[in-house]
């Protein structure tokens, strides 16, 4: 057996779009002009398949910042955060981000995906139980085996079915550790977590939310998902990332000061590169921003709304809830593909989800708006639509 026989159905898959068109697996985006619009070979488009949630990406004092962390540190930092990975910045910004959240501990990791791993890989060790939404991340599913925790698994979004789960632990729910995420990144809805924080309450546990895609999108300040509902006081850990609202790379967790001791059990954070300097000043900029603008979260909610909204009324099947990610359900793989190459084609750029990384073996046009978007890109996005919709 070869090595890589295994993925010989990839391969063929993979064969097929390079050869058919536009490969919308890592799509090449030849210039990116803002926030809201580039070029796809010989096609400008609107970019709507970013987490550019804010549209910071171009923010002036970001990049300013950003251009002077550069010149004044390095490219890079060539070493973990526990070797000579931690630069002053790196421990300002964790401060920074422990105000911002209202707790006593950050830990800045070098990714979204990363914080996850780091996290929950340390915790959630052999003899820990782990009730985990059945559409969680990758790196939510990663962590909990590299940590090699007992994984129950509960449906989507389904409180009853967890709290079954945890009443059949008995004792061992006092324990377990329960993990959810604040809006899911494909269909855009949030976790029932005032039901789950109840749950908790009455059966114990300690629960870890996932706000990557809630972070700057909800809550008066911006911190999520838990704010948003007022149930900060009960999630133990807070993960999140610098790639969406923030517009860098990075990722970040936020707890109590027993969380610290992380800092020399996590396998990720001991052993990864720490993120930029200019990645850093970057950060710390848009939180900023995120902070003293909260006009950024109504624009994005004025435009999910108007996008929501327009699709809606062209007869398309939707996500159920209304959020930046505005996921358009597509009968099939191939009715996908072509759609999608056609909205390309039309000017319009958003992200092909197939199965298993779509839920329930669904086809998805992912669309996502972000505070940057024009009344006049929505207004195009939705005309391209209506255009080809019985195309």
């Amino acid at each position: 057996m070869g090595l890589y026989d295994k993925f010989a159905r990839l391969a063929r898959e993979r064969e097929q779009f390079q050869t058919s068109g536009i490969n919308p697996f890592g799509t090449r985006i030849d210039e990116i002009y803002s926030a809201t619009e580039g070029r796809i070979g010989d096609q400008h488009v609107i970019l709507a398949g970013t987490n550019n949630y804010l549209g910071l990406t171009f923010n002036p004092q970001a990049i300013a910042d950003g251009q002077a962390a550069l010149a004044a540190q390095g490219t890079g930092t060539t070493g973990s955060r526990m070797a000579n990975g931690s630069y002053g910045p790196h421990l300002a910004l964790e401060q920074e981000i422990a105000a911002f959240f209202d707790r006593p501990t950050a830990i800045v990791f070098s990714t979204g995906y990363t914080a996850n791993l780091g996290v929950i890989s340390a915790l959630a060790d052999s003899s820990a139980v782990v009730l985990l939404d059945a559409d969680s991340h990758a790196s939510i599913y990663d962590a909990c085996a590299l940590g090699g925790a007992e994984i129950i698994r509960f449906r989507h979004n389904d409180a009853q079915d967890l709290e079954r789960r945890m009443v059949r632990l008995g004792e061992r729910a006092r324990d377990a550790i329960i993990i959810v995420e604040g809006i899911y990144s494909m269909l855009g809805d949030v976790a029932p977590l005032a039901e789950i924080v109840d749950i908790k309450r009455r059966l114990g546990g300690y629960l870890i939310v996932d706000e990557a895609h809630s972070f700057g999108v909800l809550g008066e300040h911006g911190r999520g998902l838990a704010e948003a509902v007022g149930v900060e006081k009960d999630v133990d850990i807070i993960v999140g990332t610098f790639s969406k609202s923030l517009a860098a790379i990075g990722g970040f967790a936020v707890g109590g000061k027993d969380m610290e001791v992380l800092r020399y059990g996590s396998r990720p954070y001991i052993f990864t590169a720490s993120p930029s300097p200019s990645s850093i000043a970057s950060v710390r900029s848009s939180l900023r921003t995120i902070g003293q603008h909260p006009e950024l979260r109504e624009k994005l909610w004025h435009n999910a709304n108007r996008l929501y909204q327009g699709l809606s009324e062209l007869g398309y099947q939707l996500g159920a809830h209304i959020s930046p990610v505005v996921p358009v359900i597509i009968g099939s793989k191939e009715e996908g593909l072509r759609f999608w190459r056609d909205l390309i084609a039309h000017g319009v750029y958003v992200n092909l989800v197939l199965p298993p990384a779509a839920p329930a073996g669904m086809t998805l046009l992912r669309c996502s708006v972000n505070a940057a978007h024009s009344d006049e890109q929505i207004d195009k996005i939705i005309q391209v639509f209506a255009q080809l919709k019985n195309f």
